[in-house]
């Protein structure tokens, strides 16, 4: 499993709490498209969706 690296607080969303688009429940962090969810949701989704790498 690919761990994210959230360190920066962009992922940290000060005005409050949103429901995880994975798990509905509250979280402050928000992925790198600004969309609420827990960075263990992020990384266990990111797990079982693997990006397809293009042939070239």
């Amino acid at each position: 499993m690919k761990l994210l690296d959230w360190r920066d607080r962009k992922h940290f969303d000060p005005t409050g709490d949103k429901p995880c688009v994975i798990c509905t429940k509250p979280t402050p962090l928000r992925s790198d498209n600004g969309k609420p969810v827990h960075k263990v949701c992020a990384e266990d989704w990111l797990d079982t969706h693997p990006r397809k790498v293009e042939q070239r």
